[in-house]
């Protein structure tokens, strides 16, 4: 499933298909987000009004629903948003940010967890904190290894139906029954702000253009945690990092 052959496969149907991928993500990693997706061939796309979300989710590829930056108001366009894509067939990601850390906001994941998303990838305390387990986590940083999410991560899978990522040191994806583990990425990675962010977005454009869900969340990490190991071969630190990641998912290095 990871070979070098596949996930070039991947990149080439990415850029002859250029999905259009709809985010409602944090104002923090909005421009991050943007580029690594124009990086790696999808077309990204910021609509935030509540007017326009409905339409816009049900002609888009793919969504991603990052709850970063969660207000009452914002959590109400998500749902407008899920709601259109749904109903539209439209491939959608969850992104938990912060699930378990405090009660409003771990609220707020486990219902649009509820909402049938195609995929959710977190880190291994906001996987734990979507069903009801402690994982030490504050805010958007986990005190617990990937690995010590992976039984939570095949119990939630089963319970939404969707493909669940715990991402970590080592990535696991699993549909409940089979898990995929993916050895990609640099330390350095976690030390620039929307890595994360940025790789549910790049899931939720291959989820637009692969139909086996469990290949294309496995893919979409695999190329991500690739473009950073190939970012931080000549990387002097977080900031030149950055710009090597983006470069590596542009070149087809990852």
């Amino acid at each position: 499933m990871l070979s070098a052959a596949a996930l070039a496969a991947t990149r080439s149907t990415l850029r002859a298909r250029a999905p259009l991928v709809h985010n409602l993500t944090s104002a923090v990693v909005a421009n991050f987000t943007a580029n690594a997706l124009l990086a790696i061939g999808a077309q990204p796309a910021m609509v935030e009004s509540a007017e326009e979300v409905t339409a816009f989710a049900a002609i888009a590829d793919a969504l991603v629903i990052n709850i970063g930056s969660l207000t009452p108001a914002r959590a109400e366009v998500m749902r407008l948003a899920i709601t259109s894509a749904v109903a539209a067939g439209t491939p959608w990601v969850l992104d938990p940010v912060g699930a378990g850390a405090i009660g409003p906001r771990t609220a707020f994941a486990r219902e649009f967890a509820a909402l049938s998303p195609d995929a959710i990838r977190g880190n291994a305390s906001e996987i734990l904190g979507l069903v009801g387990e402690a994982g030490f986590g504050r805010g958007v940083d986990t005190g617990t290894g990937s690995e010590a999410a992976v039984d939570a991560a095949k119990r939630l899978a089963i319970t939404t139906g969707a493909i669940v990522a715990v991402t970590g040191a080592i990535d696991y994806v699993t549909d409940g029954s089979r898990v995929v583990a993916v050895a990609h990425g640099h330390p350095m990675m976690t030390r620039v702000t929307g890595m994360g962010c940025a790789a549910s977005a790049i899931t939720a454009a291959v989820l637009g253009v692969e139909p086996d869900r469990l290949r294309a969340v496995a893919h979409a990490l695999a190329l991500t945690g690739i473009a950073g190991e190939v970012a931080a071969r000549n990387a002097r630190g977080p900031g030149s990092l950055m710009i090597g990641y983006l470069d590596a998912l542009a070149t087809g290095a990852a």
